[in-house]
C-alpha cells in the first residue's frame, strides 16, 4: 500500500508538469479497516462489517484523523498528512479530500475529536426512531443483523476470527444507502450507517427550506440566512469538521454522494466553508441531471460530476459504437451550467481506459479528451 511519504517532491512536481492545479488524495479520513492498532488507542473493527481488510475508504470511522494505514509512523499519522499538505503546496499545487456526509461507518469511534467536539452519535436518544438531533435513524428494541453473505463470499476470505471480533449493535440503526432492515440485504452498503440530516421518516423535512429568490444569491446571503436558526445536529457536525480540514491547510473537498443530503444542508456548509475560504474547491458525487442546477445555485457547489451525461456518452461512443451525434444535445442541454461541470474519463468508481471492459487501450480515448477540452 502507498504511503503518504510517496508523494514526494519529484513526483509532485511531475504532476505539476503535467499541467494538474489541485491532487484529489483519496481515502485519507480514518475509515474502518482489519488492522491491530490498538497500541495507538484505536479500536479493531469487526470483520463482519468491513468489506475486505482495507475496508471501503467511504466508510469513514473518525473524520478528526487519517488513515493509519497511510502512515510510517501510524502514531504520528496527521502530523505525516500535514507534512503532504506543505510538500503539496511547496510544488504549487492544491488539495483535495473526501467528505462523505450520507453515512458513516457501522463503528464510528472519534478518538481524534477535539475538546468541546462530540462524536455522531454519542448524545443520539435511541429510544426513538427519529430524533431531528439524532445523528442516526434506529429501530428501537432490534438488534443489528449481519446480511446473508452472497455464495462466495466469506469474511477475511474465510480466515477464522474470535467471537469477541463478531460485530454486535443495539439498536439497530437504519443501513448507508437508506435500508431501513434490522437484518440488510448482502447488496446494501451495511458496512455503513446512515446519517439523519432532518429528514422525518415520512419524508418530511425538518428544518428551513430555501426559496427560489436565493438560487441567484452568493454564498454570504445563504451564510446570513442560516444564522441563528435551530438546525439539525448533524448539519453542525460536519460544519465542524469541514472547518478542521480547512484549518489543516486543505483547499477543497469532493463530496461523496451529495444527492443523498438535502440540498438545504449544501447550502449551509458550503456557505460556511466559503465564508472561511472564499477560494475552496466544492465538487459534488452527483448522478441526478434533474437535480444539477439545484445543487448548484440553492447548495453553491462549485463542481459537479459529469458522469450521467458527457462520460456515459463518451464511453459508450470508445466502447461500443455509439454515434457522436450524441454529444451535441449534451453540450446543448448543459451549456447554461457547463463551466460547473466536471469532466473525467477515469476515476476509483470507474473501469480504466486502458481495461478490456472499457477502450482496450488508453490511446483510443485522446479523441475524447479533446471533447472535453473543448467542451
Amino acid at each position: 500500500m502507498g504511503k503518504f511519504s510517496d508523494f514526494t517532491d519529484k513526483a509532485l512536481q511531475e504532476i505539476k508538469d503535467l499541467g494538474a492545479t489541485h491532487i484529489w488524495f483519496t481515502g485519507v479520513p480514518h475509515h474502518a479497516l482489519v488492522g491491530d492498532y490498538r497500541a495507538i488507542g484505536v479500536s479493531d473493527d469487526s470483520p463482519e462489517v468491513v468489506k475486505g481488510r482495507a475496508g471501503s475508504p467511504y466508510a469513514v470511522k473518525d473524520y478528526y484523523n487519517v488513515n493509519p494505514d497511510l502512515a510510517d509512523n501510524p502514531e504520528n499519522r496527521l502530523e505525516e498528512f500535514k507534512a503532504l499538505i506543505e510538500r503539496t503546496h511547496k510544488n504549487g499545487l492544491k488539495v483535495i479530500i473526501d467528505i462523505v456526509p450520507n453515512h458513516v461507518a457501522r463503528k464510528y469511534e472519534s478518538i481524534s475529536k477535539p475538546n468541546g467536539i462530540k462524536g455522531f452519535g454519542e448524545e443520539d436518544n435511541t429510544s426513538v426512531q427519529y430524533d431531528v438531533n439524532n445523528n442516526f435513524y434506529y429501530n428501537p428494541s432490534e438488534a443489528f443483523e449481519v446480511p446473508n453473505y452472497a455464495e462466495g463470499y466469506l469474511p477475511l476470505g474465510g480466515e477464522s476470527f474470535t467471537e469477541k471480533q463478531k460485530f454486535h449493535e443495539f439498536p439497530a440503526k437504519w443501513t448507508g444507502n437508506g435500508s431501513r432492515k434490522s437484518k440488510p440485504d448482502f447488496n446494501d452498503w451495511y458496512e455503513t450507517v446512515k446519517l439523519n440530516f432532518g429528514i422525518r421518516p415520512d419524508g418530511t423535512k425538518d428544518f428551513p427550506e430555501l426559496s427560489d429568490d436565493f438560487n441567484d444569491k452568493d454564498y454570504k446571503a445563504h451564510f446570513s440566512f442560516w444564522e441563528g436558526k435551530n438546525l439539525p445536529n448533524t448539519w453542525i457536525k460536519f460544519r465542524d469538521i469541514a472547518l478542521f480540514w480547512l484549518d489543516l491547510g486543505v483547499d477543497g473537498f469532493r463530496f461523496d454522494m451529495a444527492e443523498m443530503v438535502p440540498v438545504e444542508f449544501w447550502s449551509y456548509l458550503n456557505s460556511n466553508i466559503k465564508m472561511k475560504n472564499p477560494d475552496a474547491f466544492l465538487l459534488a458525487e452527483i448522478y441526478n441531471p434533474k437535480a444539477y442546477r439545484d445543487y448548484i445555485r440553492k447548495g453553491k457547489m462549485d463542481y459537479l460530476y459529469d458522469k450521467v451525461q458527457l462520460y456515459d456518452t463518451l464511453r459508450g461512443i470508445i466502447s461500443h459504437g455509439r454515434t457522436t451525434d450524441a454529444i451535441a444535445p449534451i453540450q446543448k442541454e448543459l451549456s447554461d451550467i457547463s463551466e460547473n461541470m466536471l469532466h473525467f474519463l477515469e476515476n476509483h468508481d470507474e473501469q480504466r481506459i486502458a481495461s478490456p471492459e472499457f477502450a482496450g487501450y488508453a490511446e483510443k480515448a485522446k479523441p475524447a479528451m479533446v471533447v472535453f477540452l473543448s467542451h
